[in-house]
């Protein structure tokens, strides 16, 4: 047996202020969406942005529905709209914000494990990777590499 273990670059800002111009405008996008949040059963508003390499930002919220399964997270419905609405582009970065229903404070948001797989495919499909921003349980911004660093052990077809 070896004992291995798995370490995941990754940068943390403290603070909106201290992020790059370039992530500061997507995090606003995604601040935006958050607000058509369909979050009725969870309270709990998603928003996300995703930059593509002609510039283009597309956003998405989390949709809920009463039958749970039928919802979707906010950046699978982001991915899904640029897959549609631009196939070809390739994703340069994405944010992800979530906030409780009528509150202003951030909470942590990293994808689910289901946004981490359609990620990887859509890194796969575009053959570049992308970063990800999102907020941790301190308020700090995360940001990340690549799809693959945040989801190490997938399975891929």
């Amino acid at each position: 047996m070896e004992n291995l273990n798995l370490n995941i670059p990754y940068k943390k800002f403290e603070s909106l202020e201290a992020l790059p111009d370039t992530y500061k405008v997507l995090w606003e996008k995604a601040l935006e969406a958050r607000q058509h949040s369909h979050s009725p059963y969870s309270h709990f508003t998603v928003g996300s942005a995703i930059e593509l390499a002609n510039g283009e930002i597309i956003t998405g919220t989390n949709q809920e529905n009463a039958a749970f399964p039928a919802g979707l997270c906010a950046e699978r419905v982001a991915m899904y709209r640029a897959g549609i609405q631009a196939p070809k582009e390739k994703f340069v970065r994405i944010a992800i914000c979530a906030t409780k229903a009528g509150e202003e404070s951030l909470q942590s948001a990293p994808p689910c494990g289901g946004c981490r797989q359609v990620m990887l495919e859509f890194e796969k499909r575009h053959q570049q990777s992308f970063e990800l921003l999102f907020t941790d349980a301190f308020g700090n911004f995360i940001l990340i590499n690549s799809p693959s660093d945040l989801f190490p052990f997938s399975f891929v077809f």
